[in-house]
């Protein structure tokens, strides 16, 4: 601990980054968006979809010492830390609206004013539940940022040119353990069938075109979500027919209404929020 001060005093949260360190890398948008302050509208998406990628690399992150081997330990570690940059770099750029920092948006919001999709927040399960989030959160996200590259908001295009290679190679990793699960013991089927059962019903939610998305829409700043099923569809079909799979239909084929782009969650959030931002809260203004 450092007893100088430093810019982080003027913080009202204090300052609980890591290093200082410049991330010209990690904030991929910054170098696009400098000068540049997010609209409202802008600001809640990107928001939205920060949430998203951090909430899911802290689900992640609890795989480590725990995975089925220790190449996967490795594996869901650096999938985590990939995710863990495209939230800090979204929630960089949301922050420009209000002035608000990353850290302060990530430890210093309570539950209801987190916006992610139900879908992230669900607990790992076993390590069949966890391939079967990856598979759907990872093919969603290609689309979705193959999508925002094009977009007519310089940060966003290039946070998303940065994103695209990651979870490309995201959604590959998911699918080969689709694959394998699926093709492998009656029990890895079994808790792989289960676990694409479980996970589905989350789906919708992704697909849902809220009101601020459909005006950023029209300005060619961001897709609709609904725009971006048939191609998610189309891949998850493809990998389906492989591994002999099919979606969840009868009795197993039902849609939660998720909530979580209103504020509203699951109660899994809320004791993965406390563990998160327990440091922060405890030991504000602290560096190391």
């Amino acid at each position: 601990m450092s007893g100088e001060p430093h810019a982080g005093d003027l913080d009202p949260h204090g300052d609980v980054t890591v290093d200082r360190v410049a991330l010209a890398e990690e904030f991929a948008g910054e170098a696009a968006g400098a000068g540049h302050a997010a609209s409202a509208d802008v600001a809640a998406y990107a928001l939205g979809l920060g949430d998203d990628a951090l909430v899911l690399a802290q689900r992640l992150g609890d795989w480590i010492t725990r995975a089925p081997e220790l190449e996967e330990d490795v594996a869901l570690g650096n999938i985590a830390l990939d995710l863990l940059g495209h939230a800090r770099s979204l929630l960089h750029y949301a922050g420009t609206h209000d002035g608000r920092s990353e850290d302060d948006l990530a430890y210093f919001r309570d539950e209801p004013e987190f916006r992610n999709a139900w879908l992230f927040e669900q607990p790992n399960g076993d390590f069949a539940h966890t391939i079967a989030r990856q598979l759907v959160a990872s093919t969603y996200l290609v689309e979705l940022y193959r999508r925002l590259e094009a977009s007519t908001d310089a940060t966003l295009a290039a946070i998303a040119a940065k994103a695209s290679k990651e979870v490309d190679y995201h959604r590959d990793h998911a699918i080969q353990w689709t694959l394998r699960l699926a093709g492998g013991t009656d029990e890895s089927r079994r808790r792989m069938i289960r676990a694409v059962e479980q996970t589905w019903p989350y789906v919708d939610e992704l697909f849902r075109d809220e009101d601020v998305v459909a005006r950023l829409a029209d300005g060619g700043i961001a897709p609709l979500p609904s725009s971006l099923r048939e191609p998610f569809d189309a891949v998850i079909d493809q990998v389906f027919a492989e591994a002999d799979l099919a979606r969840p239909e009868g009795r197993t084929a039902f849609t939660v209404d998720g909530r979580g782009r209103e504020g509203k969650h699951t109660e899994h959030l809320g004791p993965m929020l406390a563990e998160m931002q327990v440091l922060a809260r405890v030991h504000p203004g602290a560096s190391w």
